[in-house]
């Protein structure tokens, strides 16, 4: 079976990892550009279930979540997810309030949250500035990645199980046969000869699979994750945090640190709609990480172009095979670093076996028809 994916963010990348590890699968993974520069160059990589609702687009992440130290291990570089919880702080009675239902609610379907007092954050993250806070939550559980890495170590296993990878092929086209199916995938490089096509190509992927008559309405999703030079360790326990607004000016934000030192912050939720790429924003977070974190004393930030996250207009995945062309399988949504260990399983059962898996089925593209 001739299989090509269409686009090598974190998402495409898992599905052609696990496609390749049938013998009687051929693969071959594209990417317009570098390998992970889209989407996933540009996310925060928070594995986690917090905020995730309905119910089961929360267990779909639970689930996912429980695969990553495996994967890593597979792929030979555990150093590359981080799982030591995350901390989520809030300094107003009202959002404190909000706080302390959330993880009530989600203590009641099993996630281990957990509200943590005084004394006990002290001892989690010693650095972290005495605030008066009105409530601190941990998820154990939750972690981060580093995304590039996996990538990379995915991108090497392709190669080593004889697959093609070809980065930087600039835009994609098709032919389409009988009945919809399609044939080939066109790039530069000359016409590549498929039995079944994935489209994991994040923003790209509404306009790519809208002439075959597939519609998939979408947000848009602007986010900024800044970095910094390389620092000393400044989480003693957990991996990420969630810090609170210190005004109406400097509002919330998240922060984490990558195993080389790097810190990643971001401003808001992760559904923030941030567009400032500005140096002068992007000292502003890192000011607000310095006000809960004096350690970060003396750190310079790197300011990051804005990203664009692939975000369907209901917020959940879309993931199947289209009704329009029956060997075309869509694989679009946020929180990709979070599934793409689950989303690549299930994806290669049901384009390899033939199946359809149930868990599947509150994401198919059919939904918005």
């Amino acid at each position: 079976m001739r299989v090509v994916v269409i686009g090598a963010g974190i998402v495409g990348a898992s599905i052609a990892y696990n496609l390749a590890k049938r013998p009687s699968v051929e693969v071959t993974l594209i990417d317009k550009a570098a390998a992970g520069s889209g989407a996933s160059g540009h996310s925060f990589a928070w594995t986690n279930a917090f905020n995730k609702k309905p119910r089961h687009y929360h267990d779909l992440n639970r689930r996912s979540m429980d695969l990553w130290h495996r994967f890593v291990a597979d792929l030979g570089v555990p150093e590359a997810f981080s799982g030591g919880g995350n901390l989520v702080l809030e300094n107003t009675p009202e959002r404190g309030e909000t706080l302390r239902a959330r993880v009530a609610e989600l203590q009641a379907w099993g996630y281990p949250s957990r509200l943590v007092e005084a004394e006990e954050l002290a001892a989690l993250e010693p650095a972290l500035a005495a605030h008066a806070f009105s409530a601190a939550c941990y998820s154990p559980q939750e972690g981060h990645v580093d995304v590039a890495e996996v990538i990379r170590a995915i991108i090497r296993r392709l190669r080593d199980r004889g697959a093609s990878v070809r980065e930087d092929a600039g835009p994609v086209s098709w032919r389409s046969g009988a009945g919809g199916r399609i044939d080939s995938v066109e790039t530069a490089a000359g016409a590549i000869d498929c039995d079944a096509v994935v489209v994991a190509a994040g923003t790209d992927t509404p306009s790519l699979v809208e002439k075959c008559g597939v519609t998939i309405p979408v947000q848009v999703s602007p986010g900024i994750v800044i970095r910094t030079d390389p620092r000393p360790r400044v989480f003693q326990n957990v991996s990420l945090i969630h810090l609170p607004a210190i005004d109406e000016a400097r509002p919330e934000m998240h922060l984490r640190q990558l195993p080389a030192g790097t810190l990643h912050m971001g401003q808001g939720t992760q559904e923030s709609l941030d567009r400032d790429d500005s140096q002068t924003h992007a000292d502003d977070l890192l000011g607000r990480a310095t006000h809960y974190f004096p350690a970060l004393q003396g750190t310079t930030a790197v300011a990051q172009p804005v990203g664009y996250r692939p975000m369907p207009e209901d917020g959940l995945p879309v993931l199947g095979f289209a009704a329009a062309a029956p060997n075309l399988y869509l694989a679009m949504m946020h929180s990709g670093v979070t599934l793409a260990p689950l989303v690549g399983e299930l994806a290669a059962i049901e384009i390899a076996e033939g199946v359809t898996v149930d868990w599947l089925a509150p994401y198919r593209a059919s939904r918005f028809e």
